[in-house]
């Protein structure tokens, strides 16, 4: 496989809105990609995922949702516990294998976990692993708030403790009001040790395209 796996210092960070706009950025250069999200937790009334949706609409490739992700779990938890409440666990061969064929429709996937970097999927099996099971550089997306500073460290740590390379990050907003964010973004470049692939302002509308208006690919 070619491409990145796209982890966060927490959920609700706006990893699909990152992953979205770089797919946007890397079809700008000519690149077929496959965004997949490797299983997401909670529908809408309209039965369907919202970060699955947002992906579907960046692609070019004519992936379906089920292609983007393989696996949809309707109560919006942890996934370990929304396939409890379903009956069934999660098949780690059968998810992996999903995953592997609709990277394979592009020239590049940027496969998206879910939540942090460490969440539970079956018992001995997290989002950690899944990436480890992959082999593909990461991205971290860093939720700019209180506290991502230790957050995006120890994600960073844990991600090369699985002999994973840490391609590079982003620095997204998540609180408006955050004070400090220049010396924030220069502890996180100094800590981190990996090249800033962008830094994503509070947008009105964060469409991929607008999105990718702030990112600076570095592969």
């Amino acid at each position: 496989m070619k491409g990145y796996f796209i982890t966060g210092t927490d959920t609700e960070i706006g990893k699909t809105t990152i992953t979205a706009g770089l797919t946007h950025a890397l079809q700008a250069c000519g690149v077929r990609v496959a965004p997949v999200k490797a299983l997401a937790a909670g529908v809408e009334p309209n039965g369907l995922n919202e970060d699955v949706a947002r992906l579907h609409a960046a692609q070019t490739l004519g992936l379906t949702p089920e292609d983007i992700c393989p696996l949809v779990l309707k109560e919006a938890c942890a996934p370990h516990i929304a396939a409890l409440l379903e009956g069934h666990a999660i098949d780690r061969t059968a998810l992996l294998a999903a995953i592997r064929a609709t990277a394979e429709r592009g020239d590049m996937a940027l496969v998206e976990g879910v939540g942090g970097f460490r969440v539970p999927l079956v018992p001995g099996w997290d989002t950690a692993d899944l990436a480890a099971d992959l082999q593909l550089p990461v991205i971290l997306v860093v939720g700019l708030r209180l506290g991502c500073i230790n957050h995006a460290l120890l994600t960073a740590e844990a991600v090369r403790s699985r002999g994973l390379r840490l391609a590079g990050w982003v620095a997204n907003i998540v609180d408006a009001a955050m004070p400090h964010v220049s010396d924030n973004l220069a502890a996180l470049a100094d800590g981190l040790a990996a090249p800033c692939w962008g830094h994503v302002p509070r947008l009105p509308d964060p469409t991929p395209a607008a999105v990718a208006a702030h990112l600076s690919i570095s592969p």
